[in-house]
């Protein structure tokens, strides 16, 4: 069984000194963890941004908050340290409106409604803005039967619970209407015939 990551003091007050420097680098803090690996710490710092994040981008942020970190020498002890910079995996929870705004276009799985009465839906977000997130919420039906189209639903923020992206394979471009029935735009299929002589 893996140690358990520190929440003490000294890795909250790290997190106040690396924030800024992500911040400065153009990233928002998703997290900071320290683990005790045997005689050093790993530091694991989680940043995201609107457009995503680039293996460039995570190397731009190591060597920020590496500098940061090599000038605060000492200040977190003297045991050595990892530092692991990354993105946010798939399973990471949506919780805050940069999170759905950054997920506009994919699958979730999210519970909605008043609290006590919430449902879980599978739905994809369509936006979110200051009100809340706008879902296409996908159909429940029997397994073999035709998929009905989604239903477009307005959430507030105070219904909407932590949502979890939904991995998907081979997945299309999303319709502009999600109400719309993909089998009525499709293109009938061309004849074959090349002309076809001996």
């Amino acid at each position: 069984m893996g140690a358990a990551p520190r929440t003490d003091p000294a890795a909250t007050r790290m997190a106040g000194l690396v924030a800024p420097v992500v911040e400065a680098a153009g990233y928002d803090l998703e997290e900071l963890v320290v683990t005790p690996a045997g005689r050093r710490s790993v530091v694991r710092v989680v940043v995201d941004r609107d457009t995503g994040v680039t293996l460039d981008d995570v190397a731009e942020v190591s060597r920020a908050v590496s500098a940061a970190l090599d000038d605060l020498d000492g200040e977190f002890g003297s045991a050595p340290y990892v530092l692991e910079v990354t993105s946010p995996g798939v399973d990471r929870p949506l919780t805050d409106p940069r999170h759905w705004q950054r997920n506009t276009g994919r699958l979730v799985t999210v519970a909605v409604g008043p609290t006590g009465s919430a449902e879980q839906v599978t739905a994809r977000v369509l936006a979110a803005d200051g009100d809340g997130v706008t879902l296409a919420v996908e159909a429940k039906g029997r397994p073999g039967a035709r998929k009905r189209p989604p239903t477009r639903r307005q959430v507030p923020w105070h219904e909407l619970g932590t949502g979890r992206v939904q991995v998907e394979f081979g997945r299309h471009e999303p319709d502009d209407d999600p109400g719309s029935d993909p089998d009525e735009a499709r293109p009938e299929p061309a004849d074959d015939d090349d002309g076809g002589g001996q």
